[in-house]
């Protein structure tokens, strides 16, 4: 599966809890030039970046190396 794809599918299944999502992506600057934000913080899956609470705020997807659910990975990009 995609990374929009995941996202879409725990968003939009009334048995999951969004705001159990976890995704880690790189931001340069951060320690080990990685960042992790909660479900909480997206407010919209674009087709090619995620848009988050913070004004301005977007991830691009390929940025994104790992999606979990519930400490479950879900998604973790080959490096």
């Amino acid at each position: 599966m995609k990374v929009r794809e995941i996202l879409n599918k725990i968003k939009w299944d009334e048995r999951m809890d969004f705001d159990q999502l976890e995704v880690v992506y790189l931001h340069r600057g951060a320690p080990d030039d990685l960042k992790k934000i909660s479900g909480r913080e997206i407010v919209h899956i674009g087709k090619s970046f995620l848009s988050l609470k913070a004004e301005g705020a977007e991830i691009p997807h390929h940025r994104i190396v790992k999606i979990l659910y519930e400490g479950e990975v879900l998604f973790e990009r080959k490096k």
